[in-house]
């Protein structure tokens, strides 16, 4: 009888299939890549074509930000950092655009901490919703808390620069969310003569800035606008908004970007920080260097 010999055999290995790694290495790349666009700040560039500048003003070069949201996620060494940027921009004007912290108390502690902003003409800023209170004693205390940070508040007020023969208004308004924009009141202060920067956090107030008339009763009163507040939407897919939060209540048309409207030139940023998630999609955050021309 015929013995039976065993043969050993070495255990195949399993072959790692090549189209499994890269769909592991896609799936994660697509889970990191929003927390890297919340923290990585673009500084866009943008040249206006404004046909009534003054000559004076021309080649002004001007920093917007809006929408810091310091919070847990967004540190006070990224508020430095974003400080240092801007200030390697070496700008005339420095505008912010509201909505520092998460609440009026912490956007008091944002400016107490708030390093040097370093521009020719100074820095100045409006209010956001997030910065707003029903409390007058809670606005005094922030706007105080600005002063003290170098920056010049804005709320429904008008600043007049002197540039050369030439004179800049900034026209701050307060915050529609919180009932504070007197839109008839700072339109008032300015000409339509004069070159005018519209600076508020939402743009959902331009429906109804065009309504208003300058103090000699005539329109197109502004001829710049710099707003932010919609984040871009924050996390967008073609273009819409996944997050309801952060659509205009206008329209669309006023989420993101650069428009013409009324012989105006009007900016909507994507701003800087983020809320509720530290996460962006298809909607980068932004710093904005504005040559004027």
């Amino acid at each position: 009888m015929p013995r039976y010999q065993y043969k050993y055999r070495k255990p195949q290995k399993r072959k790692t299939r090549p189209l499994r790694v890269v769909l592991v290495i896609l799936l994660l790349l697509l889970l990191a890549y929003p927390f890297f666009e919340a923290f990585h700040i673009n500084v866009e560039e943008h040249t206006t074509n404004l046909k009534s500048l003054p000559s004076a003003l021309r080649n002004l070069k001007i920093v917007y930000l809006s929408d810091i949201h310091q919070n847990l996620w967004d540190s006070q060494a990224r508020t430095d950092k974003i400080v240092k940027m801007v200030n390697s921009l070496s700008a005339d004007l420095v505008l912010l655009g509201g909505d520092y912290a998460s609440d009026p108390d912490s956007a008091i502690a944002f400016f107490e901490n708030l390093p040097l902003i370093q521009a020719r003409l100074g820095a100045f800023g409006v209010l956001g919703n997030k910065d707003s209170s029903e409390s007058s004693l809670d606005e005094r205390n922030l706007t105080q808390a600005m002063k003290d940070a170098g920056v010049t508040p804005l709320v429904n007020e008008v600043a007049q620069i002197k540039v050369g023969q030439a004179t800049l208004y900034i026209a701050g308004v307060g915050d529609l969310q919180s009932g504070r924009t007197d839109l008839e009141a700072v339109a008032s202060q300015v000409s339509a003569d004069d070159f005018v920067i519209l600076l508020g956090h939402s743009p959902d107030i331009l429906s109804d800035a065009v309504d208003y008339v300058d103090k000699n009763g005539k329109t197109h009163w502004f001829d710049l606008g710099l707003f932010g507040h919609t984040h871009g939407g924050q996390v967008t897919l073609f273009g819409q908004p996944l997050l309801g939060a952060f659509k205009p209540l206008t329209s669309t048309r006023y989420l993101s970007g650069w428009i013409t409207e009324n012989r105006a030139e009007i900016l909507i940023s994507n701003g800087v920080g983020t809320s509720n998630l530290p996460i962006r999609l298809f909607a980068p955050a932004q710093i904005h260097l504005i040559r004027l021309r």
